[in-house]
């Protein structure tokens, strides 16, 4: 088993390595890129350089919040200078492709991952996948939350981190208006905002202030543990907590990328996407990130459940594109 997925990673290295060869060689494509990145350069800068230096095409890269890019794209319209959409949550993904501006990929770059991770339209790819998770004091928080709506309990007043500004917060209360409805949506943030949580702006900041003691637990994604640990050089007082199986604090969203309709380097683009899901690019989220790959065969981060077995609940990704609704929703309760 273990020699045919070498095989087959080795298959698709090659077939990488020749469409970026004959994006090199084309001389009706232009030799830079512009890239809307909600991927911070710390997940993304070394793949980035990587590919600049194999393919000879330059990124001009914009790395902002997903949310903030997705409302920009849709500002633009057709007049956007982006060639290429890299999301942190398929949220913001869904938002931009509703609004008609992704192109459709080819099937060669959606049939490299499983279709739950794409849009059904064919207008956006997933590229890794990361989990909804709690991260806890295991020194001062003994009894642990069932399922997202414990978080609202007494017991963890005013001890709770929450980001309501970050993209992964607003692609679950999206989730959660879906899945569960608007009104329950709106009473578990109301019931949130009365147990007094403490705001961050982004998920690391989360994770840092339990490190301190400023709080006992937070919402965030799962690798913000692993990368604050690394920042600080040790290991922290934090650890990871998983919701009950099937319960939707357990949400898997995907970071993803689409093509925007409005670009004139279309094939280069498409190259950069293919990249974007080497077998490289994928071992680096997993190495450097600690993100669940989508590429078949490629390992996933060591320590942590495979993503099969996180008892997370079904979900259509591509639902989770109504952003205006929620944030809507986050404003007449008070979180934004």
């Amino acid at each position: 088993m273990h020699s045919l997925k070498k095989i087959a990673l080795t298959s698709i290295s090659l077939m990488v390595m020749g469409l970026l060869a004959s994006c090199s060689a084309s001389s009706d494509e232009a030799t830079e890129l512009t890239i809307y990145s909600g991927r911070s350069e710390e997940y993304l800068g070394d793949v980035f350089e990587k590919f600049q230096a194999e393919s000879g095409i330059k990124l001009n890269v914009r790395y902002a919040d997903s949310a903030e890019l997705a409302a920009q794209l849709l500002e633009e319209g057709g007049n956007s200078p982006a060639d290429l959409f890299i999301s942190q949550d398929a949220g913001s993904l869904g938002a931009v492709a509703e609004a008609g501006l992704l192109k459709q990929l080819d099937d060669s770059i959606l049939n490299q991952i499983p279709s739950k991770f794409s849009s059904p339209e064919k207008v956006w790819v997933g590229i890794t996948g990361r989990t909804r998770v709690f991260a806890y004091s295991p020194s001062r928080l003994q009894d642990l939350p069932e399922s997202y709506r414990d978080v609202t309990n007494p017991i963890y007043k005013g001890r709770v981190g929450i980001a309501p500004t970050n993209g992964s917060f607003q692609a679950f209360v999206t989730a959660l208006r879906i899945n569960a409805g608007e009104a329950a949506a709106e009473k578990w943030l109301r019931d949130l905002v009365a147990n007094k949580p403490q705001y961050y702006e982004k998920n690391s900041m989360i994770v840092e202030a339990i490190n301190a003691g400023e709080i006992d637990l937070g919402l965030v994604n799962h690798y913000y543990v692993y990368e604050v640990s690394k920042a600080l050089g040790r290991e922290i007082g934090v650890k990871i907590g998983f919701f009950e199986k099937g319960d939707l604090g357990n949400l898997i969203n995907v970071s993803g990328a689409g093509i925007l309709k409005t670009t004139g380097k279309s094939e280069a683009a498409a190259k950069f996407l293919a990249y974007l899901l080497s077998p490289y690019a994928e071992e680096t989220y997993v190495k450097e990130v600690q993100e669940y790959p989508l590429l078949p065969g490629v390992e996933g981060p060591q320590g942590l459940p495979r993503i099969e077995e996180l008892g997370a609940p079904t979900v259509d990704l591509n639902s989770l594109k109504d952003l205006r609704g929620t944030q809507q929703l986050l404003i007449k309760v008070g979180l934004l």
